[in-house]
């Protein structure tokens, strides 16, 4: 873990959280087609790439449920084709490729 030595006269107190990367939980969440059980996913946040990819999930067919910073999906039953019009708007939504090959078997 990196971290920072301050040197100064004053010493420091807090807490600092850090979020969770957008490049990082795009994969996460389309990982999560690759099973029927729910997943949850922390420290998700709070980006239009994450939103999409979270209607991309859902027009599939998983259930989707974000609070706050905490993402809930269920993909019991998922179809293999998506909404061009939500796909097109994310690069990011290529990962789903890979787990819906891996899932359906098609």
């Amino acid at each position: 873990m990196e971290s920072f030595l301050i040197k100064g006269g004053v010493p420091l107190h807090g807490e600092v959280t850090i979020s969770g990367a957008k490049n990082s939980v795009l994969p996460i969440m389309a990982a999560t087609l690759l099973t029927a059980e729910p997943c949850t996913i922390r420290r998700v946040p709070n980006l239009s790439d994450v939103q999409f990819m979270g209607q991309i999930l859902a027009w599939l067919g998983a259930q989707v449920r974000a609070e706050g910073d905490t993402v809930r999906v269920q993909a019991k039953k998922i179809k293999g084709s998506g909404d061009y019009d939500l796909v097109r708007k994310m690069r990011g939504s290529i990962c789903i490729m890979g787990p819906l090959l891996g899932r359906l078997r098609q």
